[in-house]
């Protein structure tokens, strides 16, 4: 993908406030913190910084791996091990980090968050030294493995393009056989560390969604919903929470009704199989003439 000047000074832009954001709320992340408090924080605080949230924060605890966002009327307090993944876009370009806390002084937890964060600047290391996807899926496995951990095989990094979390290339975690290397563009580096087998399963619904389909809705309230969908997120993920926020609780049946017409795909929180504690760390590279951590 060949970047423009303005694209890249975007991009950068939004790397430093996922970076300022992390740097900002990691003092306050304490045991029994509201999930719903601390998502909105990092979002609020997203704003305040002329960016906007790429999805909805996630903060998922202990067996949950992704994919765990605060309902509008979430009780549930941060304990554990306590994964928080948030994402930055300006004009569509997106900075995707994540990191680990041991909210429980847990040496366990301390072990694996260190190897998911090890396994990262070694995934990273093997990208500027231009390595193969295989290589760097390698010194991901064999780091986590050195901890006596696994590597969450079924989750993977990914390139990143505009308005588009998920797009091209695939990096895995494990070793593998794919010969190519980067090519210029933005890409998420993602190892997933656990104590368990090594694989997530889809568990409950999440409440996070991305439109798929614009077609026509019969609903008015679901078409106006529909509407605000296109316009304000496009093809970004968004939360049933944000929904209520700006349209109160009637969005939830409008929810309901876009998936069941096929506008909506709502995704399923990832939990790991054999219900085992995981880790996460993530950055955001820009690959151009050299490799440059933008989310760091």
């Amino acid at each position: 993908m060949t970047l423009t000047p303005k694209q890249k000074e975007k991009i950068l832009q939004a790397g430093k406030i996922a970076s300022e954001v992390k740097s900002w709320i990691k003092p306050q992340i304490k045991k029994g913190i509201s999930l719903l408090e601390l998502a909105e924080k990092i979002e609020n605080k997203i704003f305040e910084l002329k960016g906007k949230p790429a999805f909805p924060t996630n903060l998922s605890i202990n067996e949950i791996a992704a994919h765990y966002t605060p309902y509008y009327n979430d009780d549930l307090v941060a304990q554990g091990l306590l994964k928080i993944d948030f994402g930055v876009h300006v004009d569509g370009w997106i900075a995707d980090t994540a990191f680990s806390v041991d909210l429980e002084n847990n040496s366990e937890n301390k072990k694996l968050i260190e190897a998911s964060e090890k396994a990262l600047k070694s995934a990273i290391k093997e990208a500027e030294r231009k390595s193969s996807l295989g290589e760097i899926g390698k010194a991901v496995q064999e780091t986590i493995e050195s901890y006596k951990f696994s590597p969450i095989i079924n989750l993977t990094g990914h390139e990143m393009e505009e308005y588009e979390l998920h797009a091209g290339l695939t990096i895995l975690n494990i070793a593998n056989t794919k010969k190519e290397s980067l090519h210029k563009g933005l890409f998420a580096i993602e190892p997933f560390a656990t104590t368990g087998s090594g694989k997530i399963y889809e568990g409950k619904p999440s409440g996070i969604y991305i439109l798929i389909d614009s077609k026509n809705v019969r609903n008015p309230t679901a078409r106006e919903i529909l509407d605000f969908i296109s316009e304000e997120y496009q093809t970004l993920p968004f939360c049933s929470r944000w929904l209520v926020k700006k349209f109160g609780t009637k969005s939830l049946f409008a929810l309901k009704q876009l998936e069941d017409n096929g506008n909506l795909h709502q995704y399923p929180q990832l939990v790991e199989v054999s219900h085992s504690k995981v880790s996460q760390a993530e950055n955001t590279i820009l690959v151009d003439d050299r490799v440059i951590v933008t989310s760091e």
